[in-house]
């Protein structure tokens, strides 16, 4: 039940944040948005260095395999698989343009987006558990939570992000809301799929944990630090990264 509970920590975090177009304007102000932003990278790179790398090459040591070998391998694979899904994601956007937005609207095409940018925050979750849960002292149950509880305060932004641009555009409420939780839903499913797949086979999760790791640093290298370093107030969001950094960090060590 804990478990099932940690996994579902990160989903509720997109619920709260797809929630706010029942409490706010029509449109997210900019610097709000951007010390969002902000936040969420910095959760996300220290999600990636102190719950993922780190324990992955920790791992990696304890099945007498070299260290730094699976961080690597996964690390790039990560990137690579997130890289190629940005790829699809253009084609269909330049597809939809030309053929006049007549086949998929631009909602749809956002949350196809975000939905695929989740998944490897889902993988890291169930990575996490799966760890946590085969008696390996590198990744406990409260390291795994902390994880969950550091990806649901960078959902919750997320989710806002979504859900209020949906709004501005003539979206309704409830339908902007539906679209931003949704984007959240795959989150819990591919953490319970990676728990199922890992727990059979133990090898793999230095390589998860890593590959988890690269996919989670593309995410903020492509699309969330360019989104809040673009045209004014980007020191705000250089500001909610530190903070969000540093509050993961902390998490991490202190109950991971």
């Amino acid at each position: 039940m804990d478990i099932f509970l940690g996994m579902m920590i990160p989903f509720i975090g997109t619920i709260i944040g797809s929630s706010s177009v029942f409490l706010m304007g029509n449109k997210l102000n900019n610097k709000v948005e951007k010390i969002l932003l902000g936040f969420a990278a910095g959760v996300m790179v220290a999600a990636s260095v102190w719950s993922l790398l780190i324990p992955s090459i920790e791992m990696a040591e304890s099945q007498n395999v070299s260290s730094c070998i699976p961080a690597i391998i996964g690390f790039i694979i990560g990137i690579v698989f997130l890289m190629v899904l940005d790829n699809l994601i253009r084609k269909i956007k330049i597809d939809n343009d030309s053929k006049e937005k007549e086949k998929i609207k631009k909602t749809s095409i956002m949350a196809i987006a975000i939905t695929l940018h989740n998944i490897p925050e889902g993988l890291a979750v169930g990575v996490c558990f799966a760890g946590a849960i085969s008696q390996n002292a590198i990744i406990t149950i409260a390291g795994a939570i902390t994880l969950a509880i550091g990806i649901a305060v960078q959902n919750v932004p997320e989710g806002a992000i979504i859900s209020m641009p949906l709004k501005a555009q003539g979206t309704s409420k409830v339908k902007a809301f539906l679209y931003g939780m949704l984007s959240g839903i795959v989150e819990p499913i591919g953490a319970a799929i990676t728990l199922l797949i890992t727990g059979a086979i133990q090898i793999v999760l230095p390589y998860l944990l890593s590959f988890a790791a690269g996919a989670m640093m593309y995410v903020v290298i492509e699309e969330l630090i360019p989104e809040f370093k673009e045209n004014q107030n980007s020191s705000i969001g250089i500001i909610g990264f530190s903070f969000g950094f540093l509050i993961m960090m902390v998490m991490d060590v202190m109950l991971g």
